[in-house]
């Protein structure tokens, strides 16, 4: 259901578009784009790519509608006064977008709020691949007044040693990147342990 909806969101512009366009050579350019924006967010929902999804949806919720403005101004360069019809067409498709943006706005601003709280751990993701001859023997997470970091114990299957398998990992220190553009401003922090016995990953968030 949850897809449904996310897909339904993603091409929505595209198909008001398809209801006040009058010319053709605008009307496919513009369509065309939101068609390519509507593609490139449904890879973020889906994961084909990595980015982070409540940004990618306001931002694409915000540039959505000032194309389709862009492309209402082109075409009123060419063309005679829109029917009263087209005009309420119009109107319709402002309210819609506007509502979308509205909600896409509180939702996002709700999610800042969450994340703010630090109760969830960085994702399995935030760790980096694990090279050949490398495998993980557990994960999980624990929480704190730090917030909340995620924890897996890593071994060799070729008989490297504990620093080889850091180094191997690249992680010899920390490092952190950003997790997000705009919603999400914290920094995801990777980096390895060596306890001894065995060799240790984690994630933790950064403020």
């Amino acid at each position: 259901m949850l897809i449904v909806l996310g897909i339904l969101f993603a091409v929505a512009p595209a198909v008001i578009w398809m209801t006040i366009a009058r010319t053709r050579p605008v009307g496919f350019a513009i369509g065309g784009t939101l068609l390519a924006g509507a593609s490139l967010l449904i890879s973020v929902q889906r994961g084909w790519i990595d980015a982070p999804r409540p940004d990618a949806h306001l931002v694409f919720t915000a540039l959505a509608p000032l194309l389709i403005a862009c492309g209402t101004g082109l075409e009123g360069r060419h063309e005679n006064s829109p029917s009263p019809e087209w005009t309420s067409r119009r109107k319709g498709a402002i309210g819609f977008l506007g509502t979308q943006f509205a909600l896409t706005l509180v939702v996002g601003l709700l999610y800042a709020l969450m994340i703010s709280e630090g109760s969830e751990a960085p994702p399995s993701k935030a760790f980096p691949s694990l090279p050949p001859g490398i495998s993980m023997v557990n994960e999980g997470t624990s929480c704190g007044s730090g917030g909340c970091s995620r924890a897996a114990t890593v071994t060799s299957e070729d008989g490297m040693s504990r620093p080889e398998i850091i180094r191997e990992l690249g992680l010899q220190q920390e490092s952190c990147r950003s997790s997000g553009w705009l919603l999400d401003w914290r920094d995801v922090c990777v980096g390895a342990r060596d306890n001894g016995e065995n060799v240790t990953i984690y994630a933790s968030w950064g403020y």
